[in-house]
């Protein structure tokens, strides 16, 4: 919901700022006054395309701000948003405070709020948006087989897909299916092995320079453990030091550490003694592994470069192989699945169905009875539901749904995008927002031209459908009713100031200045009759709120008890709760 609004610039509005009830919030003023452009500046926040013609005479850009919050959770931080564009059409967007494309404005604020008005292609109007609230009104009547579907659905698709994959393999011409062969065949005959490359590239080198390797790893031994070596030359060193040790103690440290490398170049030696041992020269050892490492540098120069992907390209080329041989058969079992889900599906759909087709005329019966409240006389809302052609079926079920409004009972229904009257346009909308109740998924209804053509004892009626309506939504409505107006919990004026560059001011009235504006909407006019007919409507308005509050709190405090009785909780420990506490209703 719409927790407050900044304006700048644009139309006769140089500055604005709004913030609307939770409830119902009116907008008032002579025709003419500017309440067009707040409608323009709401729109351009959901997303609307912009136009530089917009701008205010003068200014170089205009700007529209909105901070945006949950109507289930107010007291959560919300969203701001901006929207700004320039003399020369430029538009940017601004989402809590970071940079956005203005589709990201219609995916996060337009999604909460409808605009109802003449020629809106708000939500409600598309035809596309209307089995998802047939659906969200039916609640677990329809969740439940959807959910069904929805299974049998995905199989189907995955079923169709495997069935397709068999196919598009059988129908692989014969050189492919060869060439998978060839390349089966001519890897199968090198029979390559993991890391089998990798040793035998370390393994060739030294058996090739065998007998320079031995010769090397011999004279290493000889001048660590031969005749005058390393290990004789430190042994003489050891000795020495060790007879004057009883002369200088200090010669101790170095002795041991001398012993200590001494150690360690026996063991080398030692080692080099086996390495050298080990050492043979095999020119018929060498020529076979020569050979084999032609013949993996062959498979992987036509299918590597690694012997790993050799073998995933023989992997591939048996699935080709395996694909088309017993393709019949396979075909076979992967259509008698597919026909199996495919049933499965169908029944599935009917379900759905059959659930929509139950639900539909009970929820265009609810919207039908608010047609009488509002001034709509024998007009009537239908909903159709009609299955469409399997390859038309989609996640959300086989059906169209879309609602169709009948002017009178010897006319024919039309689509509501069809309907002509802005007025009649919006007054059907409020009916279907009344009958959606908690279960519409939008936050934020803004009417105008709801009252056109509304009088007499219909304005009182309209003004009951608002309030209805404000209990599960916020509600903002441009008005010419003194009846509709007396009822909302916020209510603006807007007043276009004369000169030679007009100017329209919003100003929240409250008090006295309510009293005078709701007089002026009455009669046009200030006499003290008409002052204390405003007064009137405004103590009997108020009063009819208070008792709606406390009317919700109560039930709300039995549901409350009702649910803690069956829980078996009893009541909360505690002082008794009041229904009013600081204006919130417990």
């Amino acid at each position: 919901m719409i927790d407050e609004l900044n304006v700048r610039d644009i139309a006769l509005i140089k500055q604005a700022s709004l913030f609307p009830a939770r409830g119902l919030t009116a907008i008032t003023g002579e025709t003419g006054a500017g309440k067009t452009a707040l409608l323009q500046a709401m729109k351009l926040l959901c997303g609307d395309r912009a136009d530089s013609t917009m701008v205010r005479e003068g200014a170089s850009s205009l700007e529209v701000q909105g901070r945006i919050l949950d109507f289930g959770k107010p007291e959560d931080e919300g969203m701001v948003a901006q929207r700004l564009v320039t003399s020369d059409g430029r538009s940017r967007v601004h989402i809590n405070g970071a940079m956005a494309q203005v589709g990201q404005l219609a995916e996060t604020v337009g999604a909460t709020i409808d605009l109802c008005g003449q020629h809106e292609h708000q939500r409600l109007m598309q035809a596309a948006n209307h089995r998802s609230m047939l659906d969200a009104w039916a609640g677990s009547d329809v969740e439940t087989p959807l959910a069904a579907y929805r299974e049998a659905f995905a199989a189907a698709q995955e079923a169709a897909a495997a069935t397709q994959q068999i196919r598009d393999a059988g129908s692989m011409d014969a050189a492919a299916v060869e060439q998978a062969r060839y390349i089966i065949r001519r890897i199968d005959e090198v029979a390559p092995v993991e890391s089998e490359y990798e040793s035998l590239m370390e393994g060739v080198p030294r058996v090739e320079n065998s007998e320079a390797l031995k010769r090397t790893v011999e004279q290493a031994h000889a001048a660590l453990a031969g005749d005058g070596g390393a290990l004789e030359t430190l042994g003489g060193a050891i000795h020495g030091l060790e007879s004057m040790q009883s002369v200088d103690e200090a010669l101790a440290q170095k002795v041991e550490s001398l012993r200590e490398a001494s150690y360690i170049i026996e063991d080398v030696a030692r080692d080099v003694r086996s390495y050298s041992d080990s050492i043979e020269y095999d020119q018929a050892g060498l020529q076979q592994m020569q050979d084999r490492l032609g013949q993996l540098q062959g498979i992987m120069r036509a299918w590597g470069p690694t012997i790993s992907e050799v073998l995933s390209a023989r992997e591939r080329a048996q699935a080709t192989v395996d694909a088309v041989e017993g393709f019949a058969q396979r075909l076979e079992e992967a259509q008698a699945a597919q026909d199996a889900a495919e049933e499965r599906l169908a029944q599935a759909a009917d379900a759905v169905h059959e659930a929509r087709l139950a639900a539909a005329p009970r929820f265009a019966h609810l919207a039908t009875e608010q047609f009488g409240r509002l001034g709509l006389g024998d007009a009537r809302l239908e909903c159709s539901v009609e299955t469409k052609p399997r390859e038309s079926w989609t996640d959300d079920g086989p059906d169209a749904v879309q609602f169709m409004f009948r002017p009178g009972a010897d006319l024919s229904p039309k689509p509501l995008a069809k309907i002509a009257s802005g007025g009649e346009i919006s007054r059907v909308m409020l009916a279907i927002k009344v009958a959606l109740g908690s279960s519409d998924e939008v936050d934020t209804l803004i009417f105008d031209e709801v009252d056109a053509g509304i009088g007499g004892t219909a304005a009182r009626a309209l003004t009951a459908v608002l309030s209805d309506l404000a209990r599960t939504h916020q509600v903002i409505v441009v008005t010419h009713l003194a009846q509709v107006a007396v009822a909302a919990e916020a209510h603006y004026v807007a007043r276009k100031l004369p000169g030679d560059t007009p100017e329209t001011l919003f100003s929240h009235v409250d008090g006295e200045q309510r009293v005078r504006e709701i007089a002026r909407m009455l009669s046009g006019d200030s006499s003290q009759a008409t002052i204390d007919h405003a007064r009137q409507l405004i103590s009997e308005a108020a009063t009819a709120h208070a008792k709606q509050k406390a009317s919700a709190a109560l039930e709300a405090l039995g549901k409350r008890t009702a649910a803690e009785a069956a829980a078996g909780s009893g009541p909360a420990a505690g002082p008794s709760p009041t229904l009013f506490d600081e204006g919130r209703i417990f």
